[in-house]
């Protein structure tokens, strides 16, 4: 299989000396394309630390990252282009959503299609077709103040995807939803996955959540465990 992401002993420590805080404490994880990946663990266990750092967002302290066959970090970044790499590579759901309150949902995934410097009318085709991929092409020109929980989580994923990353990132993406709205985002990340050949790792304190992921990991202290390999 192709290795999309693997980390290896990466650790992460907030403040010094005796207020040292060790959120992340020598991670070792692979990812392939295509695969899903959930993330389970306690309030305050690293989940969203370990999210971002894989998302290039936030300094680790120490270990490697490989994205796509490139060493992003080995002790320190490396001389890759990170904003570049983030744009072009990484997509990121937030449980919040984060989209924009003005614009309207074609207008939100459009954002990062503009930031590739992608021609006006390529633009507005791609986007398209990704909201009628999320199914939620008929609320194009709604704002997200107009939108359900659930179709506002479907526009979010649709802009992740804008760029064709190799590799999704969720954190929460059913935090704010009912089970049922929940179940059909998740459900849209299986897809994703299976007919994109894009790496998903999705952070969820729901267990319910993650029928049919292909691996499941439980993080607590700081510390990575493999909880169950689902068939």
């Amino acid at each position: 299989m192709d290795e999309i992401l693997k980390i290896e002993n990466l650790s992460k420590t907030y403040g010094s000396g005796r207020l040292a805080v060790e959120a992340l404490k020598d991670i070792n994880l692979t990812v392939n394309a295509g695969e899903l990946v959930a993330l389970l663990g306690p309030s305050g266990s690293g989940k969203t630390t370990m999210l971002l750092c894989i998302s290039l967002i936030l300094d680790p302290t120490g270990g490697k990252i490989r994205l796509d066959g490139e060493t992003i970090y080995d002790q320190g970044w490396t001389a890759v282009d990170i904003r570049q790499v983030r744009l072009t590579k990484i997509g990121f759901i937030f449980q919040s959503r984060n989209l924009i309150p003005f614009l309207t949902a074609l207008e939100n995934v459009l954002l990062p299609l503009d930031l590739l410097g992608l021609e006006r009318n390529e633009a507005h085709k791609h986007a398209m077709e990704l909201l009628e991929y999320m199914e939620i092409a008929e609320r194009a020109h709604y704002l997200p103040a107009l939108l359900s929980g659930g179709e506002q989580q479907r526009v979010a994923i649709a802009r992740a995807l804008a760029s064709a990353p190799k590799l999704v990132l969720a954190d929460e993406p059913t935090g704010a939803l009912d089970s049922v709205r929940g179940k059909k985002v998740m459900e849209m990340l299986k897809k994703i996955a299976r007919e994109n050949r894009t790496a998903v790792i999705t952070v969820t304190h729901d267990v319910r959540m993650i029928e049919g992921f292909d691996r499941v990991y439980y993080l607590k202290d700081g510390l990575l465990n493999n909880r169950l390999e689902q068939s």
